[in-house]
């Protein structure tokens, strides 16, 4: 199986599945139920790096399934962007889980057994979304990512939860419905197909401002990127327990909608024929408003998870601007921030429900002196904040490096003032949690925290994510690569 790339692509997407009815069925049994979590994902990560070796060497392996209409065909295509989104995720997944027994263990949460399907599921669907083949195959999985995290996102049950998942499914839905199904099938109209194609579909069959609506379209279409005014399902999905937080900015998510603006930019518009028509000039501002803004709500921001999901959206947009810069240094920076994002992210994240649920603490004006007692979890967070931020030796500064010198290419000073500033205000939310942690005493008589760290499978998870966030600053030739390979398909 592991020479034919069509049965790899199959083992990929259904190995989660199969994972999923196991769990489901060892449900009374927690020791088993976890146990298959962690084979199933570690199943997964082999079967998605047996493929890595043929799209570094220029192989696009390809799975067609169907053709529903003339134009319109369900099928897989592994190219180098959905290569690294993909390693990306299944590697994370182990990592998330193993993170996940402790946390769901150690909260004594409801409903453990429907949250390991329900993230094993979700798992199944961003593969897909990885691998897809075409405009319409990215759509379907899509969509099939928001339902089946929406469980998971309203998991406590309360109303609070279902006020959230309500706000997190009306907002994704709606947006891809109201706007990413009608530049699907606008497209399919206008070029005859929706695969994705090296150069784009679109060159010569549309005039520069049509070009920019459909874009437009595109882009709030694709809700998950939390593109500004559209974003406000990610703060209200913070209801869920930190574990699905950090799927949703870290591992799926908030990743499949980056990486699916970036694809639609280089796979079904085209890098040339965007950047004849200038048709991305409004996105790089409205992505640049979108980092401003996020970044100024969360340093006003006192909930730690709430801080973090407005980080998230700020972040987000670096991609988006990388990639509307349609310059060849600015999009290897845009590929190279996922990767960085979703390492970094992650690791706050779990630093956050480490300090829940060792601490019960959830606001950053409660965290004096949390350093000394957690020094691991608060060592983690340091890390992946000086990655948020920009600075070495974390991969971050590598994937802001690449997009700013991308913009100072192409002299779009707004964008070089927005990553400016927005480095700025980074460290102005970021640096005073660190300084609190470490620098500031606990309050007098602080008792309420007798046993240091929290349980070790979540310790083990996030002193790991934020080791990554240094190994890939100094051994960045995998995304860099893979980033790479992509433009040099674009040409």
């Amino acid at each position: 199986m592991m020479d034919n790339p069509q049965m790899l692509i199959w083992f990929c997407l259904l190995v989660p599945l199969v994972g999923a009815a196991l769990i489901s069925v060892s449900g009374k049994r927690p020791n088993m139920r976890e146990t298959i979590t962690l084979v199933t994902a570690s199943v997964l990560l082999i079967g998605v790096l047996s493929l890595l070796p043929q799209v570094m060497a220029g192989e696009r392996p390809e799975l067609h399934l169907l053709t529903l209409l003339p134009g319109i065909s369900l099928g897989f295509k592994i190219e180098p962007l959905g290569m690294l989104f993909a390693v990306i995720a299944s590697g994370l997944w182990i990592l998330n889980s193993t993170y996940s027994i402790g946390y769901m263990r150690g909260n004594k949460e409801i409903n453990q057994t429907r949250f390991f399907v329900c993230f094993a599921v979700a798992i199944s669907a961003t593969i897909g979304i990885a691998f897809s083949g075409s405009l319409f195959t990215l759509f379907v999985f899509y969509e099939v990512l928001t339902l089946v995290t929406y469980p998971l996102v309203t998991h406590h049950g309360n109303k609070k939860a279902r006020d959230g998942g309500r706000i997190y499914l009306g907002i994704l839905m709606g947006t891809s419905i109201v706007f990413f199904l009608p530049a699907l099938v606008f497209i399919a109209y206008t070029a005859g197909t929706t695969d994705f194609t090296p150069g784009g579909i679109l060159a010569g069959k549309l005039s520069p401002l049509a070009l920019s609506f459909l874009l437009a379209l595109c882009a709030f279409g694709i809700g998950k990127a939390a593109l500004m005014p559209f974003h406000k399902w990610l703060p209200a999905a913070m209801v869920a327990p930190t574990p699905v937080s950090a799927l949703l900015h870290a591992v799926a998510v908030v990743k499949a909608g980056v990486f699916s603006i970036v694809k639609v930019i280089v796979y079904t518009f085209g890098i040339d024929t965007l950047f004849e028509a200038s048709a991305t000039d409004w996105l790089i501002f409205v992505a640049g408003f979108s980092v401003i803004a996020a970044s100024v709500v969360a340093l006003r921001a006192d909930n730690l998870k709430r801080r973090l999901a407005y980080s998230t959206i700020s972040q987000l947009s670096y991609v988006t601007i990388g990639a509307a810069l349609l310059a060849p240094l600015s999009l290897v920076g845009a590929v190279m921030h996922i990767a960085a994002h979703a390492l970094g992210k992650i690791t706050l994240f779990f630093a956050a429900g480490s300090i829940y649920t060792a601490a019960h603490k959830t606001d950053v004006s409660q965290l004096d002196g949390i350093g000394r007692r957690m020094p691991w979890t608060m060592g983690a967070f340091s890390i992946a904040a000086l990655s948020m931020i920009g600075l070495p030796p974390a991969v971050g500064f590598i994937s802001k490096w690449y997009i700013l010198s991308g913009a100072m290419a192409v002299q779009n000073w707004w964008a070089v003032g927005v990553i400016a500033l927005s480095t700025l205000l980074n460290a102005g939310y970021f640096l005073p949690i660190i300084y609190r942690a470490f620098f500031v005493p606990p309050p007098e008589g602080a008792d309420d925290h007798p046993h240091g760290e929290a349980p070790w499978p979540m310790v083990l998870a996030l002193t790991l994510t934020a080791a990554g966030t240094v190994i890939l600053f100094f051994i960045p030739d995998l995304p860099i690569g893979l980033a790479r390979q992509m433009l040099n398909i674009q040409g």
